[in-house]
């Protein structure tokens, strides 16, 4: 059997049938009530938001939304988010905070969105508030990457207590392409970068990056994966009572620890 490659997961976490967020909630979430809006600008549809039940446990959800068709894609903005969507996010997590719910987030997105209005309405200033805001926030988090979990944009919403990956999912400071750009000043060396970078759930393991690598069917997670859900579900599960358990200095001392010994001396 051929080996499949970090450029083979690329390709699987970009795949248009990969199942997405919404795809999750519903099979996942026993209930789910969508709540829209930052209260400062608009709704962005790439960021689905809301209040969800699993089992016995009332959380909060937020997940990344691409869409499965161009019209979607349109719509969801490619599953890029603008500001108002990490002001959503936040918003909706403390929220959770005020509520003591616990909190689970779905990344996919190929980075935030990096138009010329993105940038007027203050986008590097939500994604850093609300990873500053994650950092501190006094209940359970626990983020999982789905598909692409690429720069700025993906960690905006995975600053958390545990990080699950999927097995075909990456998660990196870039896409391989524009890694490939700015180092090798070739972008057809993307499948090279894609190596370089150590991007696959197994590399981000090994490196303690994530903490749990999720399964999948050998051509990658479809709407109809129902194995996977039911794996993750339980997973979710057992995390949140392990975390519900801890107190809120623990909690927070034990996300601080994680996040600084990433890239440091073991």
């Amino acid at each position: 059997m051929n080996k499949i490659t970090a450029w083979d997961r690329v390709l699987l976490a970009r795949k248009p049938e990969r199942a997405k967020s919404l795809d999750y909630i519903e099979n996942i979430f026993d209930e789910f009530i969508e709540l829209h809006g930052d209260r400062l600008y608009g709704d962005d549809k790439s960021i689905i938001g809301g209040i969800g039940r699993i089992d016995e446990y009332v959380v909060t959800v937020i997940g990344q939304q691409k869409g499965k068709t161009t019209k979607e894609n349109m719509e969801r903005n490619f599953g890029m988010t603008n500001p108002e969507g990490y002001r959503k996010a936040l918003r909706l997590m403390k929220q959770a905070e005020k509520f003591k719910r616990p909190i689970i987030t779905f990344i996919d997105t190929p980075g935030a969105y990096p138009g010329i209005g993105a940038e007027e309405r203050g986008q590097g200033e939500a994604i850093a508030k609300s990873m500053l805001e994650m950092s501190r926030l006094k209940v359970p988090i626990i983020c999982i990457v789905i598909g692409e979990g690429s720069s700025g944009g993906a960690l905006g919403i995975c600053v958390g207590d545990k990080i699950i990956m999927l097995e075909n999912a990456i998660y990196s400071i870039l896409s391989p392409e524009g890694f490939a750009s700015i180092l090798y000043k070739d972008a057809s060396k993307s499948k090279q970068a894609a190596e370089a970078m150590r991007i696959t759930a197994k590399d981000l393991k090994e490196l303690e990056v994530i903490d749990t690598i999720i399964k999948e069917p050998k051509d990658g997670v479809t709407q109809n994966s129902i194995k996977v859900y039911k794996t993750l579900k339980k997973e979710i599960l057992e995390h949140v009572q392990v975390l519900n358990e801890l107190s809120t200095k623990e909690l927070i001392e034990n996300r601080y620890n994680k996040f600084r010994k990433i890239g440091g001396e073991k």
